[in-house]
């Protein structure tokens, strides 16, 4: 079981989000054979299935075990920060740490869970593509709808609902239908249920895949963030059992929000 302490792995969020780190990819888009191609599935598309992590010390190394690796192909997009509105600048002020959702065992949401420092592995088919996330047990199951139509009676749930459609060679996901519980990146970050998120997931010759992500809610934010990584094949690794309860120790040291701790 890969769990991390809740404090070492909220740092680690804060630092993959809003500064994203470069990632390597799956085995299969290592083998290619010709320059600037890409493996393709039966049907044309580009194949993105197999294990990728977006952020953690086993892709890049501790400091002097392991080469750094090298620029991918696609780099992420520019960090820039999150433009708040004054009601959810203040509510950011009042949290602290310990209010961090993913500190209760509840769901990081959509981007964050992207760069949590656990593999994830995805599952490709011509009419879904499935995510499952090591980290907190997540799933997410994403049809395949050229028209990205959501259900009619979509419930607010903590990683939305999602579907996808092929723009080229680029894997787009919609995003709706989020609760307001969780946090958009590692820090204090709330938003409102009309949060909307389109990710853009692009394989690219080098074996790395391009994610990016933009954010919207016209309740929270005064414009739409864009933030985004590189999603690497970690070595020797595999989606595992992940059990958080059981190494959830250190919400007891958090320091509430305002403190000088």
């Amino acid at each position: 079981m890969r769990n991390l302490n809740f404090v070492a792995m909220t740092a680690i969020g804060v630092i993959a989000v809003c500064g994203p780190t470069s990632a390597q990819g799956p085995a299969t888009a290592a083998k290619t054979t010709a320059a600037g191609s890409i493996p393709r599935t039966a049907d044309g598309k580009p194949n993105l299935s197999g294990t990728w992590q977006g952020g953690g010390v086993s892709l890049l190394g501790e400091p002097g075990s392991r080469p750094a690796p090298p620029p991918p192909a696609i780099p992420p997009p520019p960090r820039e920060p999150l433009g708040y509105q004054p009601w959810a600048i203040e509510r950011n002020k009042q949290l602290g740490p310990s209010d961090d959702p993913i500190a209760h065992c509840l769901l990081p949401g959509v981007p964050r869970i992207i760069t949590m420092p656990m593999p994830l592995e995805i599952v490709q088919t011509p009419q879904k593509v499935v995510i499952l996330y090591e980290a907190f047990r997540a799933y997410r199951i994403i049809p395949i709808d050229d028209r990205l139509k959501h259900p009619d009676d979509v419930v607010p749930t903590w990683m939305g609902d999602s579907v996808g459609r092929w723009d080229g060679d680029t894997f787009v996901v919609d995003v709706t239908g989020f609760n307001d519980k969780t946090w958009l990146v590692g820090g204090p970050s709330v938003h409102s249920e009309d949060l909307h998120v389109v990710e853009r997931y692009r394989l690219a010759p080098d074996g790395t895949i391009a994610y990016q992500a933009t954010v919207d809610d016209p309740k929270a934010l005064t414009k739409p963030w864009t933030t985004g990584t590189t999603l690497r094949t970690p070595p020797n690794a595999r989606v595992e059992e992940y059990e958080c309860i059981e190494n959830n120790q250190d919400l007891a040291h958090m320091p509430p929000a305002g403190s000088k701790k």
